[in-house]
């Protein structure tokens, strides 16, 4: 068996690894919810032995599956991602009940996520999210909190989460030829848009 250190960052590639969300995570271990959502938030943070031993039962106990999902997410990351070559910032707008999606095209697929923008070298990723919003969907936001920052597991770029609230402006495509669609999704429908296991877990929390 492996021998894992266990920091923030390799505790969340667990639950990623586990398809949980925190509130299951945190049930999974004994842990309060609190503390999962700090280790998204401080991925350098270094868990209580108690809970380092609770997490090394936990990935000792999980499928094969699982501990190779883990492994392809705690491989060392690539010089480009340590340089830091690409960030991006992403808003989770809320109007009411509502979350604002953009669904992005593809080559011959469609899918749907939240607005992102890319953050250039000393650009503030809480402003790019929000003029990145207006830009694709005309809606003007305002960023509420910052909801934590991964490498993300598919497209290894550096990924800033941001919750906000709308503050005015119809939502529309104002980027066809990367967009196919703009819509307000009711947050209780998120997942018939995007697959539960691809949203950062946070988010989930956010939402609820």
């Amino acid at each position: 068996m492996d021998v894992v250190t266990w920091t923030g960052r390799t505790a969340c590639a667990l639950q990623q690894a586990l398809r949980m969300t925190n509130d299951d995570f945190a049930d999974h271990l004994g842990v309060a919810v609190r503390t999962v959502a700090n280790w998204h938030a401080t991925p350098a943070t270094v868990p209580r032995t108690e809970i380092q031993s609770a997490l090394d039962t936990a990935y000792e106990r999980s499928s094969p599956s699982v501990q190779r999902r883990f492994s392809i997410l705690t491989r060392p990351a690539s010089a480009a991602v340590e340089a830091q070559a690409l960030r991006v910032a992403i808003a989770i707008v809320l109007k009411g009940d509502d979350v604002l999606l953009v669904c992005r095209r593809g080559e011959g697929e469609i899918r749907w996520q939240f607005p992102a923008g890319m953050v250039k070298p000393g650009a503030d990723p809480a402003a790019v999210a929000a003029q990145e919003t207006h830009g694709e969907t005309g809606v003007h936001c305002r960023i509420r909190e910052q909801l934590g920052e991964r490498v993300h597991p598919v497209t290894g770029v550096v990924a800033s989460y941001f919750l906000a609230d709308h503050l005015a402006g119809e939502a529309s495509n104002r980027d066809p030829l990367e967009n196919a669609d703009v819509v307000w999704a009711p947050r209780t429908a998120l997942t018939r848009f995007i697959p539960e296991q691809s949203i950062y877990p946070p988010i989930l929390e956010a939402l609820a």
